[in-house]
């Protein structure tokens, strides 16, 4: 089955189709638009990114503009189906082009020397720890003051211009300084192919003063690109499957779960075609709620310990076998530690290797190839979904709301629960909102993204509009606690300027309430701020944004009415106003935990 090169697999939908690689040979990476004869003046290494970044399908690049980048930007804007969109700061820029790849597949953004890419930098970490690839474009040094010894503005006063370069170098899996024009067409095709490749962030630093030269490598359509796909060892296959099948088909209930490098590995449809072969009852870890149909029969939940979905993490926990497809276990997603599983009863398959229990492991073997391999070779066995079915019980209903009692997080999130649909995707802030969210069923076709292993506060003010950029046909419907907001909230303007639709529910219940559940102090208390008041006034007349303010259960229904009725193509944005104490009992449980966790004595020396 066809697969799209940078972009996510066809259970997460997206609207631009990148490329289309055959099961075998080389793949193609397409034009997004019909090629056009390029004037030797258009034949720049300026117009060149331009047209690379339009050929992977990235339309829209996120920038801040700073003297290093501007000649550069005036390249790129020049080039038709490009936009730049101006963001109010690079970290928010870096943000946006991570929402935009986690539709797009791939996403861009455009800053300037040092000052601008260190200010960046800590967004293009949490790419790199989701697995996107980002094309993190910087405006560099003039070349004539490369070996000069010149101290240069923006920098820390040093005659060295490699201090951007050496932090980009953990952040990011491929880093071109292009600051000679005889191999700068290399360096670009080299960086961006291996962003797609590794599905990782690259950096590319462009010099000032080579945006706008012409030269002979850029004097035609460039080649188009050919990736050649990472090869399964056929041997190793053939081996991985006979021993995962054996493993398998002797458990008695047996199950599988879905982890969130099914998207680095582009094994959405391998999982599910799994799942339909096997019977398993399925569930997927947090990081990957999205990434797997919620209306499949045999789903469950969310695994996630202590505080996953009623259930599921009983009859995980208590298999006497279970298939990890893309899993990371880290301190969060383990609930400070606690899950109950045993290695000696696990498959683990990461995108190119798989370990089965305490015994061999087998390297250069695709996830996508071993899934739908072994779909052929399991039993059919639906014992672990039997069981599943017999003990569930339907989760019980929040306590009615009192005319005009304060309004409570459940009941909001009840309200949210309707507004879901194909049409829509959910981002989730770090906070309470990653529990709440988990909650929600997903229709099947909405899109949810949160950012879980990097976990950075303030991430999905620019994911939000970066993801709506990207799929304009999608009302996103962001769920922000008002700390997270405090941090990135100046790009409330740029969604205006770029006329997006989303939903923002503001929950301000006045501090770092995901802090205080883990340890509680003075610092987790904020400024509360009006915050409709603020994104009134960032609107300013100009746009189409509407704001609200909701104490009770009465005026958040007339809120969200308003918001898809009379309002439906503006940028809403609705205040809700909690009691700081108002948490979710997942988070209560998971704070503890992760405090307990946090708080480990040394061990003896």
């Amino acid at each position: 089955m066809a697969t799209s090169i940078g972009s996510l697999d066809s259970c997460k939908p997206t609207n631009n189709n990148v490329g289309c690689p055959p099961q075998n040979g080389t793949a193609s990476v397409h034009d997004s638009h019909p090629p056009s004869t390029i004037a030797s003046s258009d034949a720049t290494l300026g117009r060149h990114l331009a047209r690379r970044l339009v050929e992977i399908g990235v339309q829209d690049v996120f920038s801040v503009p700073g003297d290093f980048n501007l000649t550069l930007l005036d390249h790129l804007i020049a080039e038709p189906g490009l936009k730049n969109i101006g963001c109010c700061n690079e970290l928010n820029a870096g943000y946006a082009a991570d929402g935009y790849a986690r539709a797009r597949g791939v996403g861009a953004c455009v800053v300037t020397f040092t000052v601008g890419g260190l200010s960046v930098l800590n967004a293009i970490a949490g790419a790199y720890s989701e697995n996107l690839p980002v094309i993190c474009i910087v405006g560099g040094p003039n070349t004539n003051d490369y070996g000069t010894n010149r101290i240069l503005h923006h920098t820390i006063g040093l005659a060295d211009f490699s201090q951007e370069l050496r932090c980009f170098q953990t952040v990011t899996c491929f880093q071109a300084v292009v600051n000679n024009l005889e191999d700068a067409h290399e360096q670009i095709d080299t960086a961006i192919s291996t962003a797609l490749k590794e599905s990782k962030p690259v950096y590319i630093s462009i010099s000032c003063n080579m945006p706008g030269i012409p030269h002979p490598t850029f004097s035609r359509e460039p080649i188009k690109f050919s990736i050649s796909p990472r090869i399964t060892n056929k041997m190793g296959l053939e081996v991985a499957v006979e021993a995962a099948a054996a493993f398998l088909n002797k458990a008695v209930k047996p199950v599988m779960v879905g982890g969130p490098k099914l998207r680095v590995a582009k094994a959405h449809e391998a999982f599910v075609e799994f799942a339909d072969a096997s019977g398993y009852a399925v569930s997927v870890m947090p990081s990957a709620k999205g990434h797997f149909p919620e209306t499949h029969p045999h789903y469950m939940g969310t695994y996630w310990g202590a505080v996953g979905t009623a259930y599921c993490g009983e009859i995980v926990e208590s298999a006497d076998a279970y298939l990890f497809a893309g899993p990371i276990f880290n301190d969060y997603s383990s609930v400070g530690y606690s899950l109950l599983l045993k290695k000696e009863k696990a498959i683990i398959v990461q995108p190119d290797r798989v370990v089965i229990g305490n015994g061999p492991s087998f390297g250069c073997v695709l996830m996508k190839d071993f899934l739908q391999a072994l779909a052929k070779r399991v039993n059919k066995n639906t014992t672990a979904y039997e069981n599943y079915h017999r003990i569930f019980v339907p989760e019980g209903q929040p306590l009615k709301c009192q005319p005009n009692e304060p309004l409570r997080v459940n009941i909001m999130f009840q309200h949210i629960q309707k507004l879901l649909s194909a049409d829509t995707a959910v981002i989730a802030e770090t906070g309470d909102s990653w529990f709440n969210c988990q909650k929600l069923k997903l229709p099947e076709g909405c899109g949810y993204e949160f950012q879980m292993q990097y976990g950075s506060i303030g991430w999905s003010v620019g994911a939000t509009l970066g993801y709506a950029q990207s799929v304009p046909s999608k009302r996103v419907i962001a769920c922000i606690g008002d700390g997270s907001f405090q941090v990135t909230a100046q790009d409330v303007s740029t969604m205006i300027r770029c006329e997006q639709k989303s939903i923002i529910f503001l929950i301000n219940n006045g501090g770092y309430t995901i802090e205080v559940e883990i340890h509680d102090g003075p610092y987790n208390v904020i400024k509360n701020w009006n915050y409709t008041g603020l994104v009134d006034a960032i609107h300013n007349g100009e746009g189409n944004c509407w704001t609200t303010k909701v104490r009770t259960e009465e005026e958040l229904i007339e809120a969200i009415a308003t918001a898809t009725g009379e309002k439906k193509d503006c940028l809403c944005f609705i205040e809700v106003i909690v009691h700081k104490d108002d948490t979710s009992k997942e988070l209560l449980e998971w704070g503890s935990r992760v405090s307990s966790a946090n708080s480990r004595l040394p061990n003896p020396q």
